[in-house]
């Protein structure tokens, strides 16, 4: 529970810093290149989801966002596992990020828009650090749901293996063998 609450603090005060630095130094809607072609800074803000869609109903992606924080608050007393807490901590600091954002800019509390300023000519959006918190938490659930890590942090017995609650017995073919009431008289 610590590590998510770390990983969500620091994905979500990183986001809300660079935002803050976005906003104050660099001007709406012009390329700043960083690297070249390779990365650039394009300050937007976006009413909707990825790639702008759903703009009208802003507060549709705020109400989605509150119930995915409370999900995970609620959800997050069940992993016992480092590489869960790491997804979950990641998601929630994106998500709170982005939320931030719907609540308490323009144009009003619940119907705000993000701000957006990464750009990556090779990509066909632009996006935050919270988006970037979001992509990385999926990236690490489908690693461990492809390794078989459960919440509590063990793996799954891959199929055909015997578990330990279950070991493979064999049966005797003769008659009253392995019965606890039966003898070898009867």
């Amino acid at each position: 529970m610590a590590l998510l609450v770390v990983v969500a603090v620091f994905v979500y005060a990183i986001d809300q810093i660079a935002k803050y630095l976005v906003v104050a130094n660099l001007p709406l809607n012009q390329y700043v290149p960083v690297f070249g072609d390779v990365l650039q800074f394009f300050y937007v803000t976006n009413s909707g989801a990825a790639f702008s869609i759903g703009s009208a109903y802003t507060w549709i992606f705020s109400v989605l966002a509150a119930a995915v924080f409370v999900f995970i608050v609620w959800f997050s007393r069940r992993i016992r596992s480092l590489g869960w807490a790491v997804v979950f901590g990641l998601l929630l600091g994106g998500v709170l990020g982005n939320l931030t954002d719907r609540l308490f800019r323009e144009p009003g509390f619940g119907i705000g828009h993000v701000v957006d300023f990464i750009k990556i000519p090779l990509l066909p959006a632009i996006f935050n650090l919270a988006d970037t918190a979001i992509c990385a938490a999926m990236v690490v659930f489908l690693v461990l749901t492809v390794m078989g890590v459960g919440l509590d942090g063990r793996r799954a017995p891959k199929t055909g293996e015997a578990t330990e609650a279950a070991p493979e017995t064999t049966q005797s073919l003769e008659p009253g063998a392995g019965h606890p009431d039966r003898t070898e008289a009867e």
